[in-house]
């Protein structure tokens, strides 16, 4: 079997050995060759953070990898590279493979939600979700990156390379700057036609040029995509002269952005991910194979807060990983923080509590066994969080609720609450919401709220509400 060494897989699939006799599968099971699969497996078992890459299991009773709930790009020391996309839609593959998409739609798909997402990252901002490359080429995520890193460095070219007063020493033919008495006399005992001396000269060495000229040489060995690799050797021709950092963090922490010199600010933000993300961060070792695997709830988490502090009512404040509220006192002492993700305030009161999950529900197992798929551990979280963060004068509805990604099978709000049980006739809801990523360019990500809930009011367009 001929095992292909650019992979795509969702979260949650799995990784077999080219050695194993399963049979992959579209959607589900992907083979790797064996060096690749021993280098991942290693990591499974590995005793640090990187054991929650990937779980070590059967699948048709051979040695299998599960990917777990990462989404981004891996490479393995023999040249393999994984890319491992979000599950966002891949609840509706098997449902709808008489839909007229194919796989590299769906994968297509859930790339551009993918990079809509990340925008909501530190260190991620600079993306550009409306890029030609992102819409009309499928390209793997490392490749979109790679390109639009070029595409920076290119503006930057044309505008021009900054150049910079660099402090030079050398003994010289000719007096130049200042003259260093100390190692004149110490270099020149015998050479008397010399002169030691320090001077400034206007070059285009500074630090910069030469994490942009590092960040170029690094990207050599990746990309596999032949318009970028034309681009690449042609912007590091116009580098050449310019000499690569000997230390990144030194130079990161003696960089500066002159006045006039905004235009560098992408291209370095990028040379920023690409030497300090794109680099072992979480495979260590000697192999030194690039990773850039992001964990996905964070990715929701955060890109949920950035649209709806965005779409919230001017009297509404949104506060993200809330942490004034205990679950338990025990001797005095507070035990076991209560961390929402969201909550919504107004006038420093409590109005709503929220919370994020990457998980994908199904509306349609509406029964006692199913329960959507929902999980029992979250809704005693979410009890745990309606007793302790609205206050007891709360004049308004008690109103939480659990953010879902939407899909395919997941597209409206359930629209019956579910409600807790309280003391002296309090009532406490817990709303099932999905959440829209779109892509494309000019749709707006939201919240679908169930259609009897008034309290959707609060995430009126700033602008549109007086």
């Amino acid at each position: 079997m001929k095992v292909r060494n650019d992979i795509a897989l969702f979260e949650y699939c799995y990784l077999v050995s080219q050695e194993s006799d399963v049979i992959p599968k579209p959607y589900e099971v992907e083979v790797v060759t064996p060096a690749a699969f021993r280098y991942l497996k290693e990591i499974a078992l590995g005793a640090g953070d990187d054991n929650r890459l990937f779980r070590l299991c059967r699948k048709q009773g051979a040695e299998a990898l599960q990917v777990q709930n990462y989404a981004g790009v891996i490479f393995t020391p023999d040249g393999t590279q994984i890319e491992v996309l979000p599950k966002l839609v891949r609840g509706s593959l098997n449902s709808n493979v008489d839909s007229g998409k194919s796989i590299e739609d769906y994968r297509d798909e859930a790339r551009k939600a993918l990079l809509v997402m990340l925008r909501a990252l530190k260190g991620f901002s600079h993306i550009q979700t409306s890029s030609a490359n992102v819409q009309q080429q499928k390209m793997p995520l490392l490749e979109v990156f790679i390109s639009q890193f070029l595409d920076s460095l290119s503006n930057l070219v044309k505008k021009g390379i900054r150049s910079d007063y660099v402090r030079q020493e050398d003994n010289l033919s000719f007096l130049k700057g200042k003259l260093d008495i100390a190692k004149h006399l110490r270099k020149n005992v015998v050479t008397k036609h010399k002169f030691y001396c320090e001077y400034d000269e206007f070059l285009q060495d500074r630090p910069a040029n030469r994490l942009l000229h590092s960040a170029l040489y690094k990207l050599r060995s990746f990309t596999r995509n032949s318009a970028n690799q034309k681009r690449l050797q042609e912007l590091l021709f116009v580098f050449d002269e310019i000499p690569q950092s000997a230390d990144y963090k030194s130079d990161f922490a003696r960089l500066r952005i002159d006045r006039g010199m905004s235009y560098y600010e992408t291209p370095i933000a990028w040379a920023r991910l690409i030497l300090e993300g794109f680099s072992p961060q979480t495979m260590q070792g000697d192999n030194h194979a690039i990773s850039l695997l992001l964990p996905m709830e964070k990715v929701f988490e955060d890109y949920v807060a950035m649209v709806l502090r965005q779409q919230l009512h001017r009297d509404y404040q949104l506060k993200t990983q809330a942490s004034s509220k205990y679950l338990v006192t025990h001797n005095q002492n507070q035990w076991f923080k209560l961390k929402p993700d969201l909550v919504i305030e107004k006038d420093k009161q409590v109005i709503s509590v929220l919370d994020t999950k990457w998980k994908l529900i199904d509306p349609s197992k509406a029964n006692g066994s199913d329960k959507y798929g929902l999980s029992q551990s979250d809704f005693y979280q979410m009890f745990a969080y309606g007793n302790n963060y609205f206050s007891d004068d709360n004049p308004c509805d008690r109103e939480m609720f659990l953010i879902y990604p939407a899909h395919d099978g997941f597209k409206d709000a359930i629209p019956e609450s579910f409600d807790f049980k309280l003391e002296h006739g309090r009532s406490l809801k817990l709303w099932v919401v999905p959440f829209v990523i779109e892509p494309q360019t000019g749709a707006i990500s939201r919240v679908v709220w169930p259609i009897n809930f008034v309290g959707k009011r609060w995430f009126l367009s700033r602008c549109e509400v007086n």
